[in-house]
């Protein structure tokens, strides 16, 4: 079995689950199978150190920006094997010192991030990943803090896109995912 097929026999389906009409994609299941998470950190990896480092001016990736919450979980892991920063981006009032902020609207409201005003240098190489793509709010935010700090946003990575709300095509920079669902 494929990577991608061992990854994706791991989510689970819990409809009306934020809310009436919704379909969450549950990712922690892979979380609780320690190969299966692995494989999944691995192929993160293997697609930033063989195709993502190939569009990097650099050759490198500096920064890999993780989302709240989900994007912690992933994150932190890839930059360790990457030798690359992590950084967060949290909702509002949620990290110390001077942040600079974005608002975004999400599926069903709206939110603003933050990141910790020193976190990126001008000139440095970024990576933001996530669990998932729906309507994209979050990530543009994300990528909103990244241009305001001077990063150079690479790509967005996400474990799951859906497709159906066309979401990468709204980001200012290429999108990987894993998974792609239609429904």
């Amino acid at each position: 079995m494929a990577d991608i097929d061992i990854i994706k026999s791991h989510l689970t389906s819990h409809p009306d689950f934020p809310k009436k009409g919704i379909v969450f994609l549950d990712i922690f299941p892979i979380l609780r199978n320690p190969l299966v998470f692995e494989t999944l950190i691995t192929h993160l990896v293997q697609h930033i150190t063989s195709h993502t480092f190939g569009i990097s001016p650099t050759k490198k990736v500096d920064v890999i920006v993780g989302l709240d919450a989900r994007g912690f979980l992933f994150g932190p892991i890839i930059a360790l094997r990457l030798g690359a920063a992590f950084v967060p981006v949290r909702k509002a009032g949620k990290l110390p010192g001077q942040c600079i902020s974005a608002s975004y609207e999400k599926e069903y409201g709206v939110d603003s991030f933050e990141m910790q005003a020193d976190a990126i240098k001008p000139g440095q190489t970024v990576v933001i990943v996530d669990d998932l793509i729906a309507t994209g709010g979050s990530a543009k935010a994300a990528g909103e803090l990244v241009a305001k700090q001077g990063g150079k946003l690479l790509e967005y990575i996400f474990v799951i896109e859906l497709l159906f709300l066309k979401a990468s095509s709204k980001l200012d920079a290429p999108v990987y995912s894993v998974i792609q669902s239609e429904d």
